[in-house]
């Protein structure tokens, strides 16, 4: 198996070049690495660095985004079943555990696994072998873990969520992907480099040229997608720019006044209205509505980001903890 790296791991930032140094340090190390990020911060390329920067880099390096997958399902992705464990079982099946055995097992949205499935993980980890689904038989594997996620495991193992002796198990080094608003030397790097191989997938011999307006919005933008929503946005510039300099950058491809948009607070499908501002169509409302209505979005915005740590959610709005408590008393939330 030959090794491609990923040329969207680019980055000459202080933050970048730290976490490369310290995933480069860990790589070498057989143990567990949990790997914290937001969405688009490349969690699934750096466990690739790590698997191919390993003694383990002719092994497999083997997937899994535990979030995809339902309860029921789960266990037999991971540790395979006996034909005849279920109905709809008709033949044997090879769990990713067996089939990364001698290589890397990479979990993303490890924190979406449901209990009974923890407790068969810890198992492996601690003792190196497992049975499959409908079966007493103990197979043993030789695999690495290494997992991601963008939620608060310690939080999660307070509550009862997280099954706290797979946390210390799985954290002998935990590793944070810095954002990319942290990234600020990355930001054009990165944008140059999106958008020259998008002008050659678009047949344009042209260099790519950025106008000083367009640098300032790139260099100015929050990218809570991260590197993924810059790849997005770059590339969406240079198509629509065609073969001239790209002035104008669009942020948001569904703002339209032809389709005029609820904003809703992230996650929530059927809450209120809410947003930096709020629309002259929602003004009959009335001026106290209108505040709550977006008060309650930020909190729930505050909430979401923080995965319903509220502490750091009055942090991340300026409150105080007691002040925060009172708004969801008040609101209900």
């Amino acid at each position: 198996m030959s090794y491609q790296p990923r040329e969207e791991a680019l980055g000459q930032s202080e933050p970048f070049l730290d976490f490369q140094d310290q995933l480069s340090r860990v790589a070498t190390v057989n143990r567990p690495v949990l790997l914290l990020g937001e969405r688009g911060t490349g969690k699934e390329l750096a466990a690739r660095r790590l698997h191919f920067l390993s003694d383990r880099w002719e092994g497999p390096f083997v997937t899994l985004n535990c979030a995809t997958l339902s309860p029921t399902l789960i266990e037999s992705e991971l540790f395979g079943h006996e034909r005849g464990a279920y109905t709809g079982a008709e033949t044997l099946r090879i769990g990713r555990f067996e089939a990364a055995s001698g290589g890397t097992l990479f979990l993303d949205e490890i924190g979406t696994i449901p209990m009974q499935a923890q407790e068969k993980i810890l198992r492996v980890v601690e003792y190196y072998s497992f049975e499959r689904v409908g079966s007493s038989e103990p197979i043993e594997v030789d695999v690495r873990i290494i997992c991601a996620t963008n939620a608060d495991l310690p939080a999660m193992a307070r509550q009862g969520a997280f099954k706290q002796d797979l946390l210390d198990r799985l954290s002998f080094e935990v590793l944070f992907l810095p954002p990319l608003r942290h990234r600020g030397e990355d930001i054009m790097l990165l944008a140059e480099h999106f958008g020259s191989r998008m002008r050659y997938e678009l047949g344009i011999d042209e260099p790519l040229r950025f106008s000083a307006g367009a640098v300032r919005s790139l260099e100015a933008h929050r990218w809570e997608g991260n590197v993924r929503e810059l790849k997005n946005v770059v590339e969406r510039a240079v198509y629509r720019a065609g073969s001239g300099t790209i002035d104008e950058i669009d942020f948001d491809p569904f703002d339209s006044p032809y389709f005029p948009r609820q904003r809703l607070p992230a996650g929530d499908e059927n809450g209120p209205e809410t947003g930096p501002g709020v629309g002259t169509s929602d003004l009959t409302a009335g001026f106290k509505e209108l505040v709550a209505t977006y008060e309650q979005g930020l909190i729930n915005q505050a909430l979401e980001a923080t995965r319903y740590n509220q502490k750091r959610s009055a942090e991340l709005l300026g409150l105080t903890y007691d002040q925060f408590r009172g708004l969801l008393r008040k609101y209900g939330i």
